[in-house]
């Protein structure tokens, strides 16, 4: 049931993409990559003995600005995308993703920066039988993030284009279970594009976007799902966080927040009880809360009823030390109504994730 939630999860961003209204012109890109996976953790050295290297397939629709949000963002681009990456390591095997993603463009449209998020499948994820040396991919279905950084030449013959650039990769299971050191692929990529309509769209320019802002508003949300401990074997545990903060609208785009978190952690209990119990930490009693309290400061950044959110927190109340004593959440929300939001987030540690979390809350 678990792994079923998880699927839902990444899912999520690709249901409502398709929600929008369908507008003519759309085109489909394909981009060959090759490059290095970085060491950003010493546990993954052993993992990292070749350059990897793979495609990334994407379907685009093009926005004209029927909708505020398309003029807002200059006229972006939605639309699905799947990546074939092979690492050249057979302990970390391949990876085959589906993905949501958005087409940002800037310099009279010749650079365009892609952000996708979605699910992959892991191939050879970590089993302590029969493949124990991956300590990258705890799971078969993992959280991934990709970003594209392309030079954009549209139409440079009747309807086929050229792109170039960066993309950075990246593939983690949320700690959704142990072990989960992840990985980051940063690669060079070249590509085509192929548009299938021929005649040239106009973009709507003559409507007034006033400005939107509005009053201090109070937010309360509640997140959960499940996490294990790095200490394979402990199990996983649900977890509960209740958020509450203000936020202050100063623009149609942008939300900013101040508020609270308490967390409470059943991973972290059970750590505990391990550490002292097996003695590998002897400053530990046993008698350490495995509850947190954070404050937080963010930032909202809305599309249309999407909104992507960044906070940054600190723990006020930390009587046991994990991973540091800040911790950092970005993901996805979603207004059902005006008052009423879902939320999709990870949690983190700089680059180590503590968990996924799912969470609804109300605004007023």
């Amino acid at each position: 049931m678990n792994k079923k939630l998880l699927v839902l999860f990444f899912l999520v961003p690709m249901l409502l993409f398709s929600q929008e209204e369908a507008e003519e012109g759309y085109f489909i890109d394909a981009n060959y990559f090759y490059g290095t996976i970085v060491r950003h953790n010493k546990d993954i050295a052993h993992l990292v003995t070749n350059h990897p290297q793979g495609l990334i397939l994407g379907y685009n629709k093009k926005t004209f600005g029927s909708a505020r949000w398309h003029r807002e963002y200059n006229y972006p681009d939605w639309g699905l995308s799947f990546v074939y990456q092979d690492p050249g390591n057979d302990i970390l095997g391949k990876n085959y993703g589906l993905y949501g993603h958005f087409n940002f463009y800037f310099l009279n449209r010749n650079i365009v920066f892609r952000v996708g998020q979605g699910i992959a499948y892991a191939s050879n994820p970590f089993d302590l039988e029969t493949n124990f040396k991956n300590n990258a991919y705890g799971s078969d279905f993992l959280s991934s993030t990709y970003l594209l950084l392309n030079y954009n030449k549209q139409h440079l013959f009747k309807n086929i284009g050229l792109q170039a650039g960066l993309a950075l990769v990246h593939y983690s299971n949320g700690n959704f279970r142990a072990p989960n050191s992840s990985t980051n692929s940063v690669t060079f990529n070249v590509g085509l594009q192929y548009e299938f309509n021929t005649e040239k769209a106009e973009y709507i320019t003559n409507v007034d976007d006033t400005n939107i802002t509005e009053p201090i508003k109070f937010n309360l949300a509640l997140r959960s799902g499940v996490n294990e401990s790095d200490y394979v074997g402990l199990g996983q545990h649900p977890f509960l966080v209740v958020s509450t903060f203000l936020d202050k609208r100063i623009s149609y785009k942008s939300k900013f927040q101040v508020g609270a978190d308490v967390f409470f952690s059943e991973f972290l209990k059970k750590q505990i009880e391990y550490l002292v119990a097996s003695r590998l930490d002897r400053t530990l009693t046993g008698d350490e809360d495995y509850k947190r309290v954070g404050v937080f400061v963010g930032h909202e950044l809305t599309l249309n009823k999407l909104a992507i959110v960044s906070q940054f927190g600190y723990y006020a109340y930390y009587p046991y030390d994990f991973e540091g004593r800040t911790y950092i959440r970005a993901g996805l929300k979603y207004y059902i109504t005006d008052q009423i939001f879902g939320a999709t987030t990870l949690k983190s540690h700089g680059a180590k994730v503590e968990g996924v979390e799912f969470g609804i809350g109300f605004r007023i």
